[in-house]
């Protein structure tokens, strides 16, 4: 009888290390459409085409098209080392205050959540970004 609880704590324990994993974030987790929190921008994440292993973010539709607020084809993010966790090791631009910070980009389903920050991480600002199929409009053009 009292083997029945140990073996019955054995099964939990290793069927929620079993759904832990099931649920780990990759690498490619983050690629993709990405529209803003704001939804003036869907926000395209993909390899870097000058950086093996790094992860480039670009504006790809932006609702301000044609207008002195367009951010069309801008290079928003590059980030280059990927931790089991977050992508890092990188920048994030801000085209409202044409400044540049450290940034994080973590993956939960359907949301990024793309954090700014100068020095230590906990000080920075968060983005929420939601996932997207395609463009809510016609594609930037190139710059």
């Amino acid at each position: 009888m009292k083997r029945l609880p140990i073996v019955g704590l054995v099964t939990a324990v290793a069927f929620c290390l079993t759904g832990n994993l099931a649920q780990a974030a990759s690498p490619n987790d983050a690629k993709g459409l990405w529209l803003s929190g704001d939804k003036g921008a869907v926000i395209e994440f993909k390899d870097c085409a000058d950086t093996a292993g790094a992860l480039c973010a670009t504006v790809v539709w932006d609702k301000d098209a044609g207008t002195p607020l367009d951010t069309c084809g801008l290079l928003i993010a590059k980030l280059k080392k990927y931790d089991d966790e977050a992508w890092r090791d990188g920048w994030v631009h801000d085209p409202r205050t044409k400044k540049n910070y450290k940034a994080a980009v973590r993956v939960n389903k359907d949301t990024l959540s793309l954090r700014a920050f100068i020095g230590a991480e906990i000080l920075g600002e968060t983005e929420e970004m939601s996932r997207v199929a395609s463009l809510p409009g016609a594609a930037c053009k190139s710059h």
